[in-house]
């Protein structure tokens, strides 16, 4: 029959347990060559059957086995056949027969190899484990979130009925970024949020309300907790004075209307812009000021060379300044009634005068009255106008009576 591995290294077992059961010295007992041929038929024949045995059995596994056992594997071999050799001749065996059955390997101390026939029950998940594993994470995930939002929902609860979020005073508001515009107005505005939870602030509201205010451009309300709110102001900037009726006010780029300043220490020198009235609508204002605006930054440009006065002129009699370069200080007034036709008011030593200047090259024709108004003045003692809008051409007191028109060519 077939003999496995593991039945010969139980057969090292035996032999092994057989020699230590003797106290032989297995090198004294076999110190016999294993080429040796004895004598009696009956030796031949087990030392036949133990070089089978040895022969058929060089698995490395049992050279590992052998090695920790401490005793070599033929050694052991020899000891099973000189036991079994004994027992047949004492009757206990069967006589004659000289063969080996390797079932008696497995009939010593079978119990602590093989398992136990007992069946041990194994407890199986209902779910195929990957299936478990999903439900696993699917647990996990909704627990957490559910912490979450129990978290969320008492602090939600804590911070809409607690005291310490409640806007106590106006010691608790700060504004900052106002100057020109009215504190009283800005702090009414703000000042409805006394009393009142900060998680309950319109924001957006009172941004909107603020903004509507005229001098403030744009306003920024945030919270700061546990319970104070900042507001941040950007003010319009006034390029001009403009006269409603017969009250005068700051006008800022866009046509917005702002009023006086409620610094009293802000000082402006702007001209006044005629013209406008306070029934038009915010885009008539702003088209209008686009002309103003052009206007400003033209007669703004001028290097300050250009404006030599000519050769029958002196300085003392010239009204320019001596830097020349912003030609809008010498205005004091700029009638914006016609789009077609800009007329401008300068200070002039001698007296004031209208100057007509069109609606295009406002610099050069500036410029022009700049180098001439002498000359025209010794002319005209009476000049209170000049139209500078054709070319070639000068008119002189054009707002008289037509009659009393003079053209200088």
């Amino acid at each position: 029959m077939a003999i496995s591995n593991w039945q010969l290294a139980k057969g090292q077992g035996l032999f092994g347990r057989e020699f230590a059961r003797n106290g032989a010295n297995p090198e004294s007992l076999f110190c016999r060559r294993s080429t040796q041929i004895c004598a009696d038929p009956e030796e031949q024949n087990q030392e036949h059957l133990y070089h089978r045995v040895t022969q058929r059995n060089t698995d490395p596994g049992l050279a590992k086995i052998q090695a920790c056992l401490g005793v070599p594997w033929e050694l052991r071999a020899k000891g099973f056949l000189a036991r079994h050799h004994s027992t047949t001749e004492n009757g206990h065996g069967t006589p004659g027969d000289s063969s080996i059955h390797f079932e008696d390997l497995d009939a010593e101390d079978d119990d602590q190899f093989l398992r136990t026939e007992k069946r041990v029950a194994v407890r199986r998940s209902p779910l195929p484990k990957k299936t478990a594993n999903r439900v696993k994470k699917t647990v996990i995930i909704a627990s957490t979130l559910a912490v979450i939002a129990l978290a969320a929902a008492f602090t939600y609860k804590y911070g809409i009925h607690s005291w310490r979020f409640r806007v106590e005073s106006s010691d608790n508001i700060e504004i900052s970024g106002v100057q020109n515009a009215s504190r009283a107005q800005v702090m009414e505005i703000a000042g409805a949020d006394i009393g009142r939870n900060i998680f309950f602030v319109p924001l957006d509201e009172r941004k909107r309300q603020l903004e509507e205010i005229p001098w403030v451009e744009s306003a920024t309300v945030m919270r700061l907790l546990p319970n104070r709110l900042a507001i941040t102001v950007q003010e319009r900037s006034p390029v001009a004075f403009v006269q409603l009726g017969s009250k005068i006010s700051l006008i800022d780029a866009n046509g917005v209307v702002m009023g006086l300043p409620a610094n009293k220490q802000a000082k402006y020198s702007f001209p006044v812009i005629r013209g406008i009235t306070d029934t038009e609508p915010l885009s008539s204002r702003a088209a209008v000021m686009k002309i103003y605006n052009r206007l400003i930054r033209e007669l703004d440009s001028d290097p300050g060379d250009a404006r030599q006065p000519d050769a029958g002129t002196t300085v003392g009699q010239s009204s320019a300044p001596s830097n020349g370069l912003r030609h809008s200080n010498e205005l004091s007034e700029v009638d914006l009634s016609d789009p077609e036709d800009v007329k401008v008011t300068a200070n002039d030593p001698a007296g004031t005068l209208a100057i007509h200047l069109g609606n295009t090259d406002f610099l050069a024709r500036y410029k022009l009255y700049l180098a001439h108004i002498a000359e025209w003045r010794q002319s005209y003692p009476n000049i209170q106008s000049v139209d500078l809008r054709y070319e070639g051409q000068v008119v002189v007191n054009p707002d008289a009576k037509r009659s009393g028109d003079r053209v200088i060519r």
